[in-house]
């Protein structure tokens, strides 16, 4: 998944097709001078819908796309005919992808499930025919409904990733140098800051053939939850992982503060993330001896699992995934 191609925010001007008008038709044939109405419905105007699709990983193909248009429905015709309704337009999404109204921000729905098909917008109801007018007092109504209009609205549609570990830390923290160790994902690493921009995700691959996805997110800052950095287009996509991971590098300054920091985000833009299982790793551990590994452990934060691990010596790795996978399945011990 490459940066350029990765998108996880578009905002679509959606409409929806107008309902076709009813028919005023009266019947008429060689034998029937004056026959009574007999004029059909008009057709429904076509729906947008949101289908889920397990294939697609990102809004990439909505990027370029900001309008969205329905098709109308047909009017209604003699002989009681009603008219064609309008063809659904139909926007494939990746599993995680919520949408919300532009104007209030209110969720609309969420996009969970392959196949999954929620409408969101929809058309207009067509029009009743004169046929349904008729009565004993009105035998000739020479009226119809018109159809309904459809809806013009602006949509946001934003993803969030679907993984079982979403990487929790500072930028250089070392994620993207794990996820490229214990996976097949190749995310772009190099000794700076904020080298990911977008997320990455892989498929760890464990125990008798079992495996989990994991996800490297851009890195949090101080300050996220307002916006800061990458702000809410990160944390946006730790909300639908089941374990995050913390990780902080051995040669930081004060590994408790860190986590406080990561655990106080983390808090201030979902509170709810607080309850999801978590684990700590410290990286970059084979740059300290015995004696120094000893004296770290006096900072490790309490009420929180921790594994020390490096991703470019494999120390720790597979203890670290058992570790997550027994988070993941609630597994004890």
């Amino acid at each position: 998944m490459s940066n350029s191609n990765f998108v996880d925010y578009v905002k679509i001007c959606c409409r929806s097709g107008k309902g076709g008008a009813g028919s005023k038709h009266f019947h008429r044939d060689r034998t029937t001078a004056k026959g009574g109405p007999d004029g059909g419905d008009g057709g429904r105007g076509g729906h947008v819908i949101l289908r889920g699709n397990k294939q697609i990983w990102t809004l990439l193909n909505l990027k370029y796309r900001k309008h969205v248009i329905a098709e109308h429905g047909d009017p209604g015709g003699a002989n009681l005919k009603t008219g064609k309704k309008g063809n659904d337009e139909i926007l494939e999404v990746p599993l995680g992808t919520v949408a919300k109204d532009a104007e209030t921000g209110a969720i609309l729905c969420e996009i969970t499930n392959d196949g999954e098909e929620v409408v969101l917008l929809s058309g207009g109801k067509g029009g009743l025919g004169n046929n349904h007018f008729k009565s004993s007092t009105n035998q000739a109504p020479r009226y119809a409904q018109p159809g309904e209009p459809g809806k013009e609205e602006w949509k946001i549609l934003e993803l969030k990733v679907l993984a079982d570990v979403g990487l929790v830390g500072f930028p250089n923290a070392g994620k993207s140098t794990l996820l490229s160790v214990v996976s097949a994902a190749k995310p772009e690493i190099a000794n700076y800051p904020f080298t990911t921009l977008v997320p990455n995700l892989g498929i760890v691959a464990y125990r008798n053939h079992r495996s989990f996805v994991m996800a490297d997110i851009p890195g949090i800052i101080e300050g996220a939850h307002k916006g800061k950095g990458l702000g809410h287009r990160f944390l946006r996509h730790i909300e639908r992982n089941s374990v995050l991971l913390f990780m902080i590098p051995a040669d930081s300054d004060d590994i408790q503060k860190e986590y406080d920091v990561l655990l106080n985000e983390l808090a201030q833009y979902n509170p709810e993330l607080l309850d999801k299982d978590r684990l700590l790793a410290i990286t970059k551990c084979d740059l300290l001896d015995d004696e120094l590994m000893e004296e770290l452990k006096r900072e490790f934060p309490e009420k929180v699992k921790v594994v020390c691990i490096s991703s470019v010596s494999q120390i720790g790795l597979t203890t670290l995934k058992d570790e997550i996978w027994k988070l993941i399945h609630h597994e004890v011990g």
